[in-house]
């Protein structure tokens, strides 16, 4: 059992060595599955405020198995070796798990984003590219980052640039980052992927009667309460999509300064509009604030959704933890000691190398698209919407024949006859994704009586595809 003291990467190979001690794989492909290849460390000076400042960066390298390697790139002090190596190594098996075509990546930079202005975030996140992108650590076909926490479109855009301004006859230049601005070769649905990612898998749990029964749930995702912790861009989209697509209830939301809690459910778009505004949930007008917002982890819900960072459920506080539901939208935000603790109450988590992978899902979708030069539905669109024409008009031509005439309504002709854009393509494939990831999992969950748990389950269904690749390789 490992704490998390132990470290996030102890954590996860934790997770990793229960799952391959249910396979049947020879030890040095269970080693070279394991270890995270590489981990660059950069220190660099930029001259601001009239002073040279040196920053610490990383990028970890977990698995070659398939490239590029993919993986997002996080501004925060709390930055360090041993957590990007974590979760390098979860985005190895997210991306298995979710069949997109990429190694594990992850990159840092030991910054608090808050304390500098744009202008001067931007001189250091275009020297932090220089000294990836010279040592091809970002590359269309070897690395590929994508926005984490404290990141977003903004930085991907000035590292595609600066990508740019040093390979100039690159012509996927676009492609060596995600998560761009639509206007700088970004994908629609992009933002809101992971939030989206979230609200899929839940969705496609409680489309199965036994899984719920498990967690001692019944009915649908209408009118379950919900708890959020951490009310960032992963939890807000998950959140306000629960709620205003599914009607689920968010009677708790949980951040940095605190906590609110009211029973008949937060406006989640107006508490994130409060949060912009005052920097904290507190004075969120109608609901009760508890400055220990740790305290309503503990609270009776029917879901819980950490959104933000690793171990906030921990040995120390797993027993007191009521949900008889748990989603990790973070990466890591349940310790593997935790875990065992909550699967013996019967809790069900639903693991984040699948439940937050919409993230990496919408980057592939992007990556192809820049790859490709051509928007998601630019040549069929039409097409699509001119056979719908022809259908409508015959069934209309038809009807008049009848004694009784009958028309289709006009609601029904205009959802028909639109053919499916970039942001539906990118739903569907999305929405696709996670549902067969899903099946992958729960099929091994179900077949296997020594499999405890979909965690478990998923970490057999990603490593057993790692291997595969490795094994084909020669190895």
């Amino acid at each position: 059992m490992v704490t998390q003291q132990g470290g996030f990467s102890a954590s996860v190979n934790a997770m990793y060595d229960r799952a391959v001690g249910m396979m049947d794989l020879g030890p040095g492909l269970v080693e070279k599955i394991r270890v995270c290849n590489a981990t660059y460390t950069v220190r660099f000076g930029v001259r601001l405020r009239g002073a040279i400042h040196t920053f610490t960066g990383y990028r970890s390298v977990h698995s070659e198995h398939m490239e590029p390697v993919k993986g997002g790139i996080r501004y925060s002090l709390a930055v360090h070796q041993d957590e990007v190596e974590a979760l390098a190594a979860l985005m190895t098996y997210k991306c298995a798990l979710v069949e997109t075509p990429f190694g594990g990546s992850k990159g840092g930079l030991c910054i608090d984003p808050t304390q500098w202005e744009p202008h001067e975030l931007e001189q250091i996140t275009r020297r932090f590219a220089y000294e990836l992108i010279k040592r091809d650590l970002i590359n269309p076909s070897q690395n590929v980052p994508a926005p984490d926490m404290g990141t977003g479109e903004r930085e991907m855009a000035w590292i595609a640039d600066q990508y740019k301004r040093m390979k100039t006859t690159d012509i996927n230049g676009n492609a060596c980052v995600t998560g761009k601005p639509l206007n700088a070769g970004g994908i629609a649905g992009r933002t809101e992927a992971t939030g989206r990612g979230v609200q899929y898998a839940l969705r496609e749990f409680f489309r199965h009667p036994d899984d719920m029964k498990i967690a001692g749930l019944t009915g649908t995702l209408d009118g379950k309460r919900v708890v959020v912790q951490g009310l960032g861009n992963v939890g807000f989209h998950a959140a306000s999509f629960l709620s205003r697509e599914d009607g689920a209830k968010i009677i708790a939301i949980i951040e940095r300064d605190g906590a609110i809690h009211d029973e008949a459910g937060l406006d989640v778009d107006m508490v994130h509009l409060h949060i912009r505004e005052n920097g904290g949930v507190k004075g969120f007008p109608g609901a009760t604030y508890e400055p220990d917002g740790a305290k309503l982890l503990e609270i009776d819900c029917d879901i819980l959704i950490p959104a933000a960072l690793e171990g906030v459920i921990d040995e120390g506080n797993a027993d007191r933890i009521k949900a008889p539901l748990i989603i990790e939208a973070a990466n890591g935000p349940v310790t593997a000691g935790a875990n065992d603790i909550l699967q013996k109450r019967g809790c069900v988590i639903i693991p984040d190398l699948y439940a937050n992978a919409g993230g990496v899902t919408v980057s592939y979708f992007e990556w192809v698209k820049n790859l490709s030069h051509i928007r998601f539905g630019r040549m069929q669109r039409r097409a699509e919407e001119a056979r719908h024409h022809v259908l409508v008009n015959e069934l209309e031509r038809l009807s008049k024949n009848k004694e009784v005439a009958w028309t289709l309504s006009d609601d029904f002709k205009k959802n028909y006859l639109r053919g499916a854009g970039e942001l539906e393509l990118v739903r569907s494939g999305l929405d696709d994704t996670m549902r067969a990831a899903y099946g992958a999992m729960r099929e091994v969950w179900h077949s296997r009586d020594a499999v405890p748990d979909l965690r478990t389950a998923g970490f057999i269904v990603s490593i057993g595809r790692i291997a595969a690749s490795y094994q084909a390789k020669g190895l």
